[in-house]
């Protein structure tokens, strides 16, 4: 316990490793209207115009997992080679010297489940200024993670420590999890049962002979009385909220599908817009430098999704007079595509302009805070058995959120009583940090008492005080 209090503060500012989709979309070069060769592709499959070592390239999300075709000619790329990976690595961090070190199925820093399509890894060291190690999809030839040195060094007391990552060897790991779970179920049973103790010999009126309110007259004993009841309610819900965060017996898992992603896009038909030269000219026009352009459907409309190097966006539709570029949906046309998420079921919506307690953002350092969360939002509520809940960013028309009502549920369980992470927290900024650090060090000095306790029950160090006294 005494550990993940520790670990716990240093997981304010620094977080397990991931590539934001801002970190990713920075390195990327300006795409521009050239002579581009669309690849042969199966209907309905997903097209990505992107560059991949400085160069323009397609991904194309296949059923076995994602190709990549070079973009000027439509030729496949093949295998991705180490010389690839590490030219890969040089563009995406090009003051530091690529080191191809090994093609790995997973370690210490890459359990995350959104590698799967993409392992093995080629793992790069880069050496130099920028130091830290790159993950190269084998598949695509892209970086995928990024773990800067000192990233690396803060976690081994942070999140890597928090999780117990050091018994963690795979990303989908039955024996690490049953660990996290038992260890957290016991530490809420042992502080809740310190509580009733504590609690149970504090004279709330009148006082012991000593004049004192606790029964403890010796020091060790006395602090961890008085700062286990100062301190009980914090440590209680931070342990129990890490036991909900395990899902133990898949208790905030609904019971419904999910919702149907492909549906929602319907059978597209955009002949105008499968050549990427006009799209790039028109948001060239519209004073939009992209990076990436993204294929996407919405209830049969066809549009692209273009990206630029600072995360923003613009949609690209075909109208009557030429290809339109707006900066967002109307809500209309996607309320009538986001009928077919769940099919039969009726959906009330509404618009938000700002967050609520389900849909709101993090900062990148946070767990949840690689992914990205835009206003105006639509937020629909389906009458599904499972209550399901959907929010779709208008900017892009893609599903940013989906929550069943038990996964609400877990949602205050979990990320509320441990990261007090409701929108009006956050916007405390450093006040919410110092507070949660105040109370984090008076769960720090709990447990370091009941260890020093433990330990004189124990009888630990009793036999080495006495050979100091011969």
């Amino acid at each position: 316990m005494l550990l993940w209090f520790l670990s716990g503060i240093v997981m304010l500012y620094v977080g397990y490793p991931k590539l934001t989709p801002a970190e990713r979309l920075a390195g990327l070069p300006v795409l521009t209207p050239d002579t581009y060769q669309v690849p042969d592709m199966a209907p309905g499959q997903d097209r990505v115009l992107t560059s991949v070592r400085g160069q323009p390239s397609y991904v194309i999300a296949a059923k076995d997992g994602p190709r990549v075709y070079d973009a000027l000619t439509g030729a496949p790329y093949g295998a991705v080679t180490a010389d690839m990976a590490m030219a890969a690595a040089h563009a995406f961090w090009p003051d530091a010297i690529p080191r191809h070190e090994a093609l790995i199925q997973e370690d210490r820093w890459t359990h995350s489940r959104g590698l799967d399509r993409h392992r093995p890894l080629h793992k790069v060291q880069m050496d130099g200024h920028q130091a830290g190690t790159l993950y190269v999809s084998s598949a695509t030839g892209q970086v995928v993670l990024d773990a800067p040195l000192a990233q690396q060094r803060w976690n081994y007391v942070g999140a890597w420590l928090h999780w117990l990552y050091p018994v963690r060897d795979r990303s989908v790991d039955p024996g690490w999890s049953w660990i996290v779970i038992i260890l957290s179920a016991a530490c809420t049973l042992l502080a809740i049962s310190g509580v009733v103790v504590g609690v149970w010999r504090w004279r709330f009126r009148g006082r012991y002979k000593s004049g004192a309110r606790t029964p403890y007259r010796e020091g060790w004993m006395r602090w961890h009385h008085i700062v286990g009841l100062l301190f009980s309610a914090f440590v209680c819900t931070w342990i129990f909220s890490g036991l909900m965060s395990m899902n133990p017996g898949g208790i905030f898992t609904g019971n419904g599908q999910g919702p149907d992603l492909r549906a929602m896009s319907g059978p597209v038909q955009a002949a105008s817009l499968a050549d990427p030269s006009p799209v790039l000219r028109a948001l060239q026009d519209a004073n939009f430098r992209p990076v990436e352009l993204t294929w996407r459907g919405m209830g049969g409309e066809g549009y692209v999704l273009a990206r630029d190097a600072n995360a923003d966006s613009r949609i690209v539709r075909a109208g009557a007079g030429g290809l339109i570029v707006q900066s967002a949906w109307r809500p209309d046309p996607v309320i009538d595509g986001a009928r077919a998420l769940f099919p039969g079921a009726s959906a009330a919506a509404r618009v938000l302009e700002r967050y609520d307690a389900y849909y709101y953002a993090r900062h990148a350092e946070a767990m949840n805070g690689g992914a990205p969360r835009g206003l105006p939002v639509l937020q629909l509520d389906f009458d599904t058995p499972a209550h399901d809940r959907v929010y779709i960013d208008l900017r892009t028309g893609e599903v940013s959120l989906s929550l069943s009502r038990a996964e609400r549920v877990g949602r205050w369980l979990f990320y509320f009583l441990h990261s007090w992470d409701t929108p009006v927290l956050l916007q405390a900024g450093a006040g919410r940090d110092l507070v949660i650090i105040l109370l984090s060090l008076g769960g720090l000095a709990l447990c370091a008492t009941g260890i020093v306790l433990s330990g004189r029950r124990l009888g630990l160090g009793q036999g080495r005080r006495k050979t100091g006294g011969r």
